[in-house]
């Protein structure tokens, strides 16, 4: 794998989360480091502050971590989870304004060509445009 930015998913759903992170990879490749997390501790819908910092982790790099989430409780987890791990941080770990299927797919296919976390935000974020 080279440096590229991390990609993170999130989702309430263990099964959409893992579906997500299954068509990044089908369509990127392996290239990015890509992680996905969801449901919550028992395994019912929902999200888990500690499933998500395990995930950044995994993808934590110099060049950040872009997370993309499906729900306003997916988006308040991320932030709490990022907030709580700040110190071990490699790089910025930035929260996409993005659907999180294409917008994983774009942000992973723009991460691969080494572009950075700011571009590859935009590049996940242009879906709202």
């Amino acid at each position: 794998m080279t440096d590229c930015v991390g990609i993170v998913i999130v989702s309430h759903s263990p099964d959409v989360a893992k579906g997500a992170a299954d068509m990044v990879r089908q369509m990127v490749g392996e290239e990015v480091r890509v992680a996905y997390c969801g449901g919550d501790p028992s395994g019912g819908l929902g999200t888990d502050v500690a499933a998500i910092q395990a995930a950044i982790r995994a993808v934590n790099g110099p060049k950040g971590v872009a997370v993309l989430v499906d729900l306003g409780g997916a988006e308040t987890n991320s932030e709490m989870a990022i907030e709580l791990m700040a110190d071990e941080l490699l790089g910025e770990v930035v929260l996409c304004d993005a659907p999180i299927v294409e917008g994983a797919v774009m942000a992973a296919t723009e991460a691969s060509g080494g572009a950075s976390l700011a571009a590859v935000r935009a590049t996940a974020e242009e879906f709202l445009s």
